[in-house]
């Protein structure tokens, strides 16, 4: 089955030549929006993609600025808009060993270091500082842990498993 994976929201049109106003998802937003990478378009509800290809790419403000390749005009882009921009999993570029995907962290199982197992991880926040990891708890209560050192140990993603050092008052 073909995976594809996040890297913007297109949220506006800009202008009227066909520029799309992108949130970048991404912490690869020069290669993900390089001119020529492809991209697939998810309409809301879509379960397969608008092929495309980027064309021009640029910052701006809290956005990226990009063109599609054959789509010059405002009214061709228009349709894209509310749309999620994805990547194929062929293009995900290879991560040091102590870095990963969103996709690979989501849905793990997290133990503390005496094996108690805390709950599974179901979204990542960017705070700015640190990400912070969800987990929805066995007790179905939701916990939040910051992605520091001193409190990830382990990350095992092919065993959807990680360890980590409870502090006190994290669980509360």
């Amino acid at each position: 089955m073909t995976e594809w994976y996040n890297v913007g929201k297109i949220v506006n049109t800009h202008g009227i030549r066909g520029e799309l106003r992108v949130i970048s998802q991404t912490d690869f937003p020069e290669e993900r929006f390089a001119e020529g990478t492809e991209l697939g378009v998810f309409a809301p509800g879509d379960k397969k993609p608008t092929l495309v290809k980027i064309a021009t790419s640029r910052p701006h403000k809290n956005f990226m600025l990009i063109t599609l390749e054959g789509y010059p005009f405002m009214s061709d882009v228009l349709p894209f808009k509310g749309s999620e921009l994805k990547v194929h999993e062929k293009y995900l570029e290879d991560l040091n060993d102590d870095d990963f995907y969103y996709h690979e962290i989501v849905g793990c199982t997290v133990f503390d270091e005496e094996e108690n197992e805390i709950g599974i991880i179901t979204e990542i926040l960017e705070t700015g500082a640190n990400d912070v990891w969800a987990i929805k708890g066995v007790n179905g209560k939701f916990h939040y842990i910051p992605v520091i050192l001193d409190v990830v140990k382990e990350v095992d993603v092919d065993e959807k498993r990680i360890t980590i050092a409870l502090m006190d008052g994290m669980l509360s």
